[in-house]
């Protein structure tokens, strides 16, 4: 972690990757910009809720009533207990449910894999207004196909430029795509995982198949490391957020939002009555009094 982070503007600053970058320079327990104590990172995540639900109200309402086209897909990557589910709990718990969609996307379905890998994303790309939510992605195809040799390397290789182009689509079309790879340790991974063991109301969180993931750690580091580099691009960068602090990994994620919105400045729909008389009518004709 260098002086340039830790004095960066923004976290988006701080946490973005290089273009071309394979090689992720934050580790998983740094806190490179923003408090350093869970107190803090609280108090800070609760003050920005109010400005997080104001700005997602606003933008839902430009493009529900007033005819706008823009939204934010927010895409989180990471191995298994790095906090994709948290994430969505502890950050979007601050917005207005209307506003939000979420999509899970698991092991293609037969029906699924007869189309090109981005059919059933494009399926679940928030309209306009809203605020999108994938829990793992199209990364997917690029990420669990390459280590477990699950289609030929052409293949994958090409996905690179195929996801590059689809998110510039997107950009295109009114989306702001905001990528998180949530970067958790092998070391905070292990006490994770037992912890679900050793709690009963966590057992059914476990998954035997995560071991085999695990068993691929280092292949696993390798892969995400290329789609980083490859597929952080001016439109749609990723950014690195160190997850083994529950939370700093929110409080970055609520800032990269925040800072998202801000730059939208979505705007709340004008009034096509005339306010004097609405208020004149109801102060003083009220049918109920």
């Amino acid at each position: 972690m260098g002086k340039k982070q830790a004095a960066a503007a923004s976290v988006r600053d701080a946490l973005r990757v290089t273009p071309g970058s394979e090689s992720v320079l934050l580790k998983p327990g740094d806190t490179p910009i923003g408090p350093t104590s869970k107190a803090k990172a609280t108090e800070e995540l609760a003050e920005a809720g109010a400005e997080l639900a104001a700005l997602q109200e606003a933008l839902w309402a430009e493009g529900t009533f007033g005819g706008g086209d823009r939204r934010v897909l927010l895409v989180l990557q990471g191995m298994d207990t790095s906090g994709k589910g948290g994430t969505i709990e502890h950050v979007f718990g601050l917005m207005n449910p209307q506003g939000v969609r979420v999509a899970s996307f698991k092991k293609p379905t037969p029906a699924e894999r007869r189309h090109d890998f981005l059919w059933r994303i494009r399926k679940q790309v928030p309209g306009p207004g809203l605020v999108g939510v994938f829990d793992r992605s199209h990364y997917e195809d690029v990420l669990v196909v390459r280590v477990e040799n699950l289609v030929e390397p052409p293949v994958w290789e090409a996905r690179y430029q195929q996801i590059n182009d689809f998110e510039s689509e997107l950009v295109e079309q009114g989306v702001a795509v905001v990528k998180c790879f949530l970067h958790i340790s092998a070391e905070e991974q292990k006490a994770r995982l037992l912890a679900r063991l050793e709690d009963p109301a966590k057992r059914w969180k476990y998954n035997p198949d995560d071991l085999i993931a695990r068993a691929k750690w280092s292949q696993y580091e390798q892969a995400y490391a290329a789609a980083l580099g490859r597929c952080s691009t001016a439109v749609a960068p990723w950014y690195v957020v160190p997850a083994d602090r529950k939370w700093y990994r929110n409080w970055a994620i609520a800032r990269i939002l925040l800072e998202t919105l801000r730059d939208l400045d979505p705007q709340l729909p004008s009034i096509d009555f005339d306010l004097d008389a609405e208020l004149k009518r109801l102060k003083k004709n009220d049918p109920l009094g």
